[in-house]
């Protein structure tokens, strides 16, 4: 049976603006008739894989995505001798024959893809190696591939990897991260706001007036936010590497719990921690919890105490569930708001465990 860990988590953030769509308001969603602040998985799983949670607790283990990697092998034959037209004849010929992805204006002098390429830290290593082999002599196909069926990268394993050109080098995401959505209807809010020229307010005769003037859109609540792990599929996309796998997930419990997305950081500081994570352990099929704020939490007496009233809810669509199917989940709560109960060490003890690490 396929193991999977689910995490649900509370997150409250004060005014912030950490997704915005293309007017640069926070974005949305219209969920049981209400509005509520949305945040994107895109920009979730972004801000994870570039975090210092990840940089330090997946060293060596992590992938690069770019349009630009065809420029650096062009600059390294140059390096050893080729010229510019034949290192770049080269390069798009490694390229079309590992079907990296279509070049851009080939022909045009472009150094990129078409597309947005996912590599491992193996398969960019491969590219440099190229360099050494390719100098002055004739491609052989075998030697130029790039592509491995299972690259060593921690972040491709959990988020997935899509080469359109070369689908059999394709890998299924064994980590899902749905988009967090506010529990409680919210308002989104606009802050008019000036920029004072320091020069001009120091001379007697200017006028008073603002060097700028503009608006900022933001808004606040506790957002619930749903991971769901296949432990098998993490384990087979990083071939069997238990330890990797442990401390891949180990990195994603961190970073979900205590990474926020970058949007407007400056301007708002809205860096958070969760207040409340469920995790859940076992081989029954998974299912998230969104449901339990179909009915906006507020909007029903005795509901004052927002984040309160979110875990009552949480809880009881879970056991509501345990009911109807008989789920029988390893469950542990962290809830920062009654201190004794499980640490996130103890959520990533448990995790690690799955994969006898």
């Amino acid at each position: 049976m396929t193991r999977f860990i689910q995490l649900h988590l509370l997150t409250g953030y004060g005014a912030a603006n950490l997704n915005r769509d293309d007017s640069g308001r926070p974005k949305t969603l219209t969920f049981g008739g209400a509005e509520r602040l949305r945040i994107s998985s895109q920009s979730l799983k972004r801000a994870f894989r570039q975090s210092a949670v990840f940089a330090e607790g997946l060293p060596g283990a992590l992938g690069r995505r770019s349009q630009g990697f065809m420029q650096g092998l062009i600059d390294a034959l140059v390096a050893g001798g080729l010229s510019e037209d034949d290192a770049r004849e080269r390069a798009e010929a490694v390229i079309e024959n590992d079907r990296l992805g279509k070049v851009k204006d080939k022909g045009k002098g472009s150094a990129k893809t078409e597309q947005l390429v996912h590599l491992g830290p193996d398969e960019i290593a491969a590219i440099a190696d190229l360099a050494s082999r390719l100098n002055g002599a004739p491609l052989d196909e075998k030697s130029a591939l790039v592509l491995r069926d299972k690259p060593r990268a921690a972040d491709i394993a959990m988020f997935g990897r899509m080469l359109a050109d070369n689908p059999g080098y394709n890998i299924e995401a064994a980590v899902q991260v749905a988009h967090a959505f506010t529990t409680h209807r919210v308002m989104v809010e606009d802050d008019y706001y000036t920029a004072v020229d320091d020069l001009k307010s120091d001379a007697q005769d200017a006028d008073r007036g603002a060097g700028f003037i503009g608006v900022q859109y933001y808004g606040a609540g506790l957002f619930y936010l749903y991971v769901c792990v296949d432990a098998d599929l993490l384990l087979g996309n990083l071939a069997g590497d238990r330890k990797l796998a442990a401390d891949a997930v180990e990195a994603l419990i961190r970073a979900a719990a205590t990474v926020s997305p970058g949007g407007k950081q400056n301007a708002f500081a809205s860096r958070a921690k969760a207040l409340y994570v469920l995790q859940e352990i076992g081989e029954q099929s998974p299912r998230s919890l969104a449901a339990a704020f179909q009915y906006p939490v507020g909007a029903r007496e005795q509901e004052d105490d927002v984040t309160a009233a979110s875990i009552r809810r949480l809880a009881a669509l879970r056991d509501g569930f345990k009911a109807a199917y008989g789920e029988d989940f390893a469950s542990l709560e962290l809830n920062v708001g009654e201190p004794g109960g499980a640490s996130l060490a103890d959520l990533i003890a448990a995790a690690r465990a799955v994969f006898g690490a």
